[in-house]
């Protein structure tokens, strides 16, 4: 038995240094392009990434907060991203228990006084990592489930927090028109009185009624998506159909200063390039568990029996050693299918790696736009509160001048709903200014 059970041994040490280099763990390329996904013009100074902030710290609006944390609680598709990540921790400790020896224990029963019983063990030798590996790729598996968890929930914090500002533009929007109509109902009766007075005449007063009848026509647009955004959120946020509980548009307050950080961060912070990266790395523990599959496979067992009823006790050893030899078993008939498998494995991993390596082109690309549309959507407010004050002197103007008959009455019109369409887009460009802060903080990676 020892000759035996030696040679055994030498035979595993022997096999165990011609595959060691099955063991290798993944290690990320070199990534020449990553300092240079950035534009430089457009990257503010400071190192430290806007994403790191929580989304708390990031909406302060207290209801947003609420809607928010409604949506964490209750979104299905959150819940099934959870639930993704407890099935890939089943899986790998599955995996984890495989790399332990087995036991079992079996006992029948025969003639009264009489039984035997059987303890019987069993463990494969995990020589060339077809097992370590099958392990390392669970668990890259269970980070990849994770990291898809994290880009739920960032896409999700941002798709609340959008529909919740644009609600407020809405009412914004909302507000101005109503308030709109009745700056037109002054004005046909102004227009009315100065007809009767024969300074004007009644295509002035049409016309003012026709723009009053646009305004109107608008309100029940914006009533019609207001209702429709609630019901989306409501949907979003895993509850039924109801009122939104929301602050103001004027009451809103984000970072005045972004920051990018540096482009590495994103190799650590988007959810969609973990998940692109830990594909490359289950792809390449998949190369490595084909290539174990050419190497022989080394599993040892034994048993020992015994009986009762005539007082003695059954111990093998030789069966034992049989055991042993018969569990060294090398692949041969199976050489083709097991190439074949390994070049799909080879190519899988190549088609990963382009996928990891465009994801991360694809997040430059996010975080350059944000960061272009942020500031110029920051230029337009700015450029936007001029023109309304430009415009509000300018109603002001030809309305005391056409009182004292120095304007006409299309002067007074047009500049009402120049002042009108501005004020508008005026509440649209700040929705845009916001749209874009948020856009930047889920392209940095944050939201979780």
């Amino acid at each position: 038995m020892n000759k035996i059970f030696s040679r055994i041994l030498i035979t595993i040490s022997f096999l165990s240094l011609t595959g060691c280099g099955l063991y290798r763990q993944y290690e990320r390329e070199e990534m020449y392009f990553v300092d240079s996904l950035y534009r430089r013009m457009s990257v503010p100074t400071d190192s430290i990434s806007t994403a790191v902030m929580s989304w708390d710290v990031m909406f302060t609006d207290p209801l947003l907060q609420e809607w928010i944390q409604t949506g964490l609680d209750y979104n299905t598709d959150l819940h099934v991203a959870r639930l993704k990540v407890q099935e890939a921790e089943a899986a790998l400790l599955a995996a984890r228990w495989a790399l332990l020896p087995g036991a079992d224990f079996t006992m029948q029963g025969g003639l009264p006084g009489q039984f035997s019983a059987s303890l019987g063990a069993s463990w494969q030798a995990d020589i060339f990592g077809g097992l370590r590996n099958a392990k390392r790729r669970a668990q890259a598996a269970l980070e990849q489930s994770e990291a898809y968890r994290q880009a739920v929930q960032t896409q999700l914090v941002a798709t609340i927090a959008e529909s919740y500002y644009t609600l407020l533009m809405l009412d914004e929007q909302l507000s101005i028109s109503s308030r709109t109509m009745t700056t037109w109902e002054e004005s046909i009766r102004t227009l009315e009185a100065l007809k009767r007075a024969g300074k004007t005449n009644e295509a002035a007063v049409l016309q003012a009624k026709a723009n009053k009848l646009g305004v109107e026509a608008n309100i029940l647009t914006l009533e019609k998506e207001i209702l429709a955004i609630e019901n989306s959120l409501c949907a979003l946020v895993g509850i039924v159909p109801m009122p939104i509980t929301r602050s103001t548009l004027a009451d809103q307050e984000l970072p005045e200063t972004l920051s990018a950080g540096v482009p590495a961060e994103l190799l650590s912070r988007r959810p969609d390039v973990r998940q692109a990266e830990l594909a490359l790395a289950q792809a390449f523990y998949s190369v490595n568990s084909a290539k174990a599959s050419f190497y022989p496979n080394v599993k040892l067992s034994g048993t020992l029996g015994w009986t009762t009823g005539n007082g003695n006790i059954v111990l093998d050893p030789g069966s034992l050693i049989a055991n042993l030899l018969a569990g060294l078993t090398q692949p041969v008939f199976g050489r083709g299918v097991n190439k074949a498998r390994l070049q799909a494995a080879q190519a899988q991993y190549e088609q990963a790696g382009y996928l990891f390596r465009q994801s991360l082109l694809d997040a430059g690309v996010e975080v350059n736009n944000a960061l272009t549309m942020w500031q110029t959507a920051q230029k337009r407010v700015e450029l936007g509160k001029k023109q309304i004050v430009s415009l509000q002197a300018a109603v002001w103007n030809t309305q005391l001048l056409m009182k004292h008959g120095n304007a006409d009455y299309l002067e007074v019109l047009t500049a009402q709903k120049n002042l009108l369409q501005a004020e508008l887009t005026e509440a649209s460009d700040r929705l845009d200014e916001i749209k874009s802060v948020i856009n930047l903080y889920r392209a940095l990676g944050g939201g979780y």
